[in-house]
């Protein structure tokens, strides 16, 4: 090659491919960098237009005064925000900047004269484009950044937070003049809960009793709640610190035992699972069984009967299964064994003889025998018969057999039989073993329970029947339960009346005779939608199960329920209260007729899920915030039954998480996913208002933005932006109810702008509670867990004489004088 190039330089031309390569790598990093410059100039120059007015102003100030602070923008591609100058290091950082913006001009007018004309060549369009923007914004940013340094009033104060180390700045509002002198406390009012909506049937068994009191006692979350049928009360016991996920009552129907699954705290430590022995006349806490104990939680347990109550079986939720017996009075371990890898369902004690204990589950019937602090097991033998998959419930009769449902719908009656010397051989000793096989339902037999006479009631599954046997296993009398899912569990009220628990989170009260009726319903699946009615003791839910709910807060009853196509995620009321509209998973959303629950607008704003909707104050507006980063404005006449695309709002990054309207229905705020403040003009034509330092002394009709500088104390510190779900303020704007990611609701004071705000706190929920709202006259606050499908109801208690509110409350037990300590 040399040979034939003669005075050709053949390693210049490689070096100049690879000079070549190189300074097509520095264009690619200049037009990021010109990226980031232009952001950031962007955000100077409207600071600089928003400065401009106040100059004059500002000069006057200096000369009179001398106290004013000098604020720089600074330009780092770090996009660092307003620092006084006063500050040594805030020079360096600013020249610092200015150094970096020369030093990408003179990088650009190098390659600009490269003698390299191959190199001129292969520069496309798009690199030669971004050299002239280079050109222009080194430019711009030179002449007038002499302008950036100018002077600071207390108007212009900002407070910054950090959410995952990103820099959210809120403006301080007129009517603050020393932000560091505020003092934060706890507000005066208090919470206590008041009702609890809901019943866990979708996944628990043997979970509903009727005490000798007339209260049905039943959990659901980490409450236990006891419901008088007749006078329609509820009184609560919440000592549980996670989900309670089992329930046993003593011989004497007075003391409970329930015991709860492990959790984790807010810190990702471990919460021990353990049993709780309470006294249901006073709800004091008698004994807490095995802390430190179960594993994973505690899925079964039972009252021994013969010895009237002295022990306490357990079963808890590791892959063994392990089986312990307590004794009840001194709370000490009496015996433990493993018991299985499968799946157990319940446990009990044979009623006429404390040392027999029978247990089942997948596959499997075992007989223990309790013998000198040890326990030994026998399996049930199934023989000819087909061995069902699950073994569900079982019951004792009054003869001593034991009588069990299965997932074949068969009812089978098991027995002692003598060892069989000829299949085992000499030695051989008795075995239980089925003697009769019935056959009960279509499905699952998830629940059998033995009446005072010797009948016999089992609940089914697949064809939800209820039906009455009689001693000898004939059946007598049945009814279908439809609407409200499969027969989890039966409780006799008087051989004639029953309460009924089903697997749609349902209690039902009635007769074969006259048929059955709810008296305690719930959602079954996670829930977000929660809205209140502006004047009347109204609120709506609606989730992932796809119902809408409509309930009422004195009657503590549901009012209606409707199904919808998609699963609702957030909802609001129009204002005259006539109304309501509900935001779905595919970007649709519906309003309803309260009075008709009849469709009245269907509408659809893009193909994702729906966050947020919310009326103007008047009710001439909607704004529906959706996951698309927009916000669809609606002009809404008709009393709520018509509606009209007005504009759209289009400035956010990220899914619309909250909004509110100003009281003069003229603005919006809004945040976002990825923790912006955004304010929008909606009179002037939805336009984003550039200049956030303009909205810091508006007024907001609602406050629901869980960001903002008058509720940013209820962040706590390292939080990582979805610790808080929703808050709402109160309407006399005293209090801020909030709800987080760690099962908790809280009670701030309004405004709480500093961080580490004291605040009441509660527990009762079981997840992640999604939502929180005040009712119309601020008398109560309701709250909504997530996976746990609970709905509770919170009374507001006014601070009066000897009642400061000064103390924090930090669990549900202090919160409720439901549960008093022992």
């Amino acid at each position: 090659l040399r040979k034939f190039a003669g005075n050709v330089d053949i390693d210049r031309i490689y070096n100049g491919k690879d000079r070549v390569s190189v300074m097509e790598g520095r264009l690619q990093l200049q037009e990021n960098e010109i990226t980031l410059l232009k952001s950031s100039l962007a955000d100077a120059l409207r600071r600089l237009r928003l400065h401009d007015q106040l100059i004059p102003l500002l000069k006057q100030q200096l000369i009179a005064a001398r106290v004013c602070a000098c604020l720089c923008a600074s330009m780092c591609l770090c996009s660092q925000v307003w620092l006084s100058v006063s500050n040594p290091a805030h020079k360096s950082s600013y020249t610092d900047s200015l150094s970096s913006l020369s030093r990408v001009r003179r990088n650009s007018e190098k390659l600009a004269k490269d003698p390299q004309e191959k190199t001129k060549k292969r520069l496309d369009k798009k690199a030669a484009s971004s050299q002239l923007e280079m050109y222009k914004y080194v430019s711009m940013v030179q002449s007038c950044h002499t302008c950036f340094f100018i002077c600071h009033w207390l108007t212009g104060q900002s407070i910054k937070m950090f959410i995952r180390g990103r820099p959210i700045t809120m403006y301080v509002p007129s009517n603050i003049q020393n932000y560091d002198d505020l003092r934060m406390e706890p507000p005066v009012e208090k919470l206590e809960l008041d009702w609890v909506y809901g019943y866990r049937g979708r996944d628990c068994r043997a979970n509903l009793y009727l005490l000798a009191s007339g209260e049905a006692v039943y959990f659901i979350a980490c409450v236990v709640v006891l419901y008088h049928i007749n006078n329609r009360t509820q009184r609560h016991y919440s000592k549980h610190t996670d989900c309670v996920r089992c329930l046993t009552i003593h011989p004497d129907k007075v003391r409970v035992a329930s015991g709860q699954t492990a959790g984790v705290d807010k810190d990702g430590k471990p919460l021990q699972p353990y049993v709780h022995i309470w006294d249901s006349s006073t709800l004091i806490t008698l004994q807490q069984i095995g802390l430190g104990t179960f594993e994973r939680g505690v899925g079964s347990v039972a009252f021994s009967f013969a010895d009237s109550g002295a022990f306490l079986c357990v079963i808890d939720d590791s892959n063994e299964h392990m089986l312990s017996v307590w004794d009840c009075a001194k709370g000490t371990k009496h015996a433990e064994v493993k018991s299985t890898n499968e799946a157990v369902f319940t446990v009990e004690f044979n009623p006429n003889d404390s040392t027999n204990i029978i247990t089942c589950g997948k596959s499997h019937v075992y007989f223990w025998t309790l013998s000198a602090g040890s326990l030994t097991k026998k399996q049930g033998i199934f023989g000819k018969y087909k061995k069902p998959k699950f073994i569900q419930c079982f019951v004792f009769s009054l003869t001593g057999d034991v009588l069990t449902g299965d997932s074949e719908g068969n009812i089978l009656t098991w027995g002692k039989s003598p060892g069989d010397v000829k299949t085992l051989g000499k030695g051989a000793k008795e075995t239980f073993q089925i003697m009769r096989q019935t056959r009960a339902h279509d499905g699952s037999v998830f629940t059998l329970c033995m009446l005072q006479g010797g009948a016999l009631l089992s609940g089914g599954g697949k064809d939800r029947k209820i039906i009455r046997w009689s001693a000898d296993l004939a059946p007598e009398r049945e009814c279908e339960v439809k609407d409200f899912g499969a027969v989890r569990c039966i409780a006799d009220v008087d051989g004639e009346e029953l309460l009924v628990g089903t697997t749609r989170n349902a209690i039902l009260r009635g007769t074969f005779s006259d048929g059955f009726v709810a008296i305690v319903q719930g959602h079954v699946d996670e829930m977000w939608g929660l809205a209140t009615h502006p004047s009347q003791d109204v609120f709506l839910t609606c989730g992932h199960d796809r119902l809408v709910c409509v309930w009422n807060t004195e009657e503590h009853k549901l009012d209606w329920c409707t199904t919808l196509e998609e699963y609702g995620l957030c909802a609001d009321f129009c204002p005259n209260g006539a109304v309501v509209s509900v935001g779905l998973s595919t970007g649709r959303w519906l309003v309803l007729d309260l009075q008709t629950k009849d469709i009245v607008s269907d509408y659809t704003d893009g193909n994702e899920q729906l966050s947020v909707m919310r009326y103007s104050t008047d009710g001439s507006f909607l704004a529906v915030g959706s996951h698309d980063n927009f916000i669809y404005i609606y002009n809404v006449t008709e009393s709520g039954r018509r509606y009209s695309r007005y504009g759209k709002c289009n400035g956010h990054s990220s899914f619309i998480t909250h909004l509110d309207w100003s009281k003069d229905g003229k603005y919006i705020m809004s945040n976002s996913g990825d923790y912006e403040i955004l304010y929008w003009d909606i009179a002037g034509g939805c336009k984003l208002l550039r200049n956030r330092y303009e909205s810091k002394d508006r007024e907001w009709a609602s406050y629901t933005c869980v960001l903002g500088f008058h509720v940013m104390g209820v962040w706590l510190e390292g939080s990582d932006g979805t610790d808080i779900n929703a808050l709402c303020r109160s309407h006399n704007e005293r209090m801020v109810a909030v709800a987080d990611d760690f099962c908790k609701v809280h009670l701030f004071q309004y405004p709480c702008p500093k961080p580490k705000a004291p605040n009441h706190s509660y527990e009762g929920h079981g997840s992640h509670v999604t939502n929180v709202r005040f009712t119309h006259c601020d008398s109560h606050v309701l709250s909504m867990g997530g996976k746990d499908t609970c709905i509770l109801q919170w009374r507001v208690k006014r601070g009066g004489t000897g009642d400061s509110g000064g103390d924090r409350l930090h669990s549900s037990s202090s919160t409720s004088t439901s549960s008093p300590e022992p």
